[in-house]
């Protein structure tokens, strides 16, 4: 008689797809990479201000300019329902700017800023510089 192989209990039995939050990490990671290879140097990665209602930025870049740049990074299978950059909503857009103008509290001088969207479709990026203003 042979010796009985244990068999996982999940074998033959399809895997959860990943999550959200770990799909958005991996698209978080991707759109630093291409930000550094376009010259962008990293200030700062998923700033969040305190207290309910805050906002939160995906990343803060410096262009070799000085310009300071709030990303926001969205990830869609496909361009449906408006795809990525139509996600980033009005309200989504205050929440970017209360959370710039917290993160630009600490600084003497008010630097040059933009806020972008870098959002993925499938496998395709769509880079929106300046996709909206904070009026500042």
């Amino acid at each position: 008689m042979c010796p009985s192989k244990k068999v996982p209990p999940n074998a033959g039995k399809p895997q959860p797809s990943q999550t959200t939050k770990a799909a958005g990490d991996v698209a978080e990671s991707e759109a630093l990479q291409r930000l550094l290879n376009a010259g962008l140097t990293l200030l700062q990665r998923n700033y969040r201000t305190p207290g309910r209602g805050g906002g939160e930025i995906d990343l803060i870049m410096r262009e070799t300019d000085g310009t300071v740049v709030f990303v926001e990074v969205r990830a869609r299978q496909t361009a449906d329902y408006g795809g990525a950059a139509s996600s980033v909503t009005p309200r989504k857009q205050r929440r970017i700017i209360w959370a710039a103008r917290r993160y630009l509290q600490r600084w003497l001088q008010l630097p040059p800023c933009r806020f972008d969207v870098l959002a993925r479709e499938g496998s395709e990026w769509h880079w929106l510089k300046g996709a909206f203003d904070a009026g500042f």
